[in-house]
């Protein structure tokens, strides 16, 4: 007996010594994600390349290597099958119009993680990342009925989707708040990649009387932001902090902080191993969207602090923001 405890020793070091490795070389991994952009692609100074930042810093913080595919053709499936070929442990899919392609790949690799951002799937390997752009554009709603002289705002959306609602019906909220009886031009473009479509719509609501414009249109907003900036009126940004597409025009942004959230996921990714949670909606309350700093305008105290108010009763259930009529 007295020569087998030295031999159980041995051995229980052993076995602890193995499973220390592997735990090392769990935490040692090096993950890899690939993410593919939406429509627009990168450089849209807004929802690419905002999630992009979001992959940046995963890199330089978490060294996390990413690859990035865009589709400018629309054929999603391609890039997607490339994107789980290359062996990255969490395939991106980025904006609702990716879904159908997204979720088909998917089917075809179920032991594959994605991501879809933008949109829901029922699938087991695709989690889901949405966001409350209503809230954020409640906020935007504001500051435009704050600001505005004519009582007259205008709204562009790209395409007549769900999504795009959110900011449209968050901004008429938000607007009539503080004023009931202010009016607000709605106009959809049909595209999310035509800037020269969105300063000819931006154009006619101006010549109608809106001295506010808020397009939630990806790169057609792009033309609405440049259109407002030429005739002198104000502007709200979508996405990202849009000020420096028009300097003089955009008064604050609705920031998607997609950026954020691509780094949260990543780091949740490092940390674990994988995703549990199947779903995620981020709204004022995670930091999921909020209003960026106020430019071109001065507010007055006051407005500042029904801003703040409004922005706490949101977060508080207090104030309840429909995304859909």
């Amino acid at each position: 007996m007295k020569k087998l405890l030295p031999i159980l020793l041995m051995f229980t070091l052993f076995l602890s010594a193995c499973s220390a490795a592997e735990d090392s070389a769990a935490k040692g991994k090096e993950y890899k994600i690939g993410i593919l952009l939406s429509d627009t692609g990168l450089g849209d100074e807004s929802f690419n390349d905002s999630a992009f930042r979001g992959l940046e810093k995963a890199r330089d913080e978490l060294d996390i290597l990413f690859d990035y595919k865009e589709a400018p053709d629309g054929n999603f499936e391609k890039p997607l099958d490339e994107l789980v070929k290359e062996g990255n442990d969490l395939v991106i899919g980025l904006g609702f119009s990716v879904q159908e392609a997204l979720e088909k790949t998917a089917e075809k690799y179920p032991d594959q993680p994605f991501l879809l951002i933008d949109a829901v799937s029922e699938l087991d390997n695709v989690v889901s990342l949405t966001f409350k752009e209503h809230e954020g554009s409640f906020l935007v709603g504001m500051l435009a009925a704050m600001t505005s002289k004519t009582g007259k705002l205008g709204f562009i959306g790209g395409l007549d989707v769900p999504v795009i609602h959110h900011f449209e019906n968050g901004f008429i909220q938000g607007a009539k708040h503080v004023n009931p009886e202010i009016e607000i031009s709605i106009e959809y473009a049909g595209s999310f990649g035509d800037a020269a479509l969105g300063g000819k719509i931006a154009e006619k609501q101006i010549a109608e009387g809106a001295d506010f414009i808020y397009p939630a249109a990806g790169f057609t907003g792009f033309g609405a932001l440049k259109k407002a900036e030429e005739r002198g009126v104000l502007a709200g940004g979508v996405d990202s902090d849009q000020y420096f597409v028009a300097e003089k025009a955009v008064a604050a942004s609705m920031m998607k902080n997609i950026d954020v959230a691509v780094f949260h996921m990543a780091k949740t990714l490092a940390e674990n191993g994988k995703i549990e949670a199947s779903s995620y909606e981020w709204g004022l309350a995670e930091d999921g969207v909020g209003l960026s700093e106020v430019r071109v305008i001065s507010l007055t105290e006051e407005q500042k602090s029904l801003l703040k108010k409004a922005a706490e009763e949101i977060i508080d259930g207090k104030i309840s923001v429909k995304a859909e009529k």
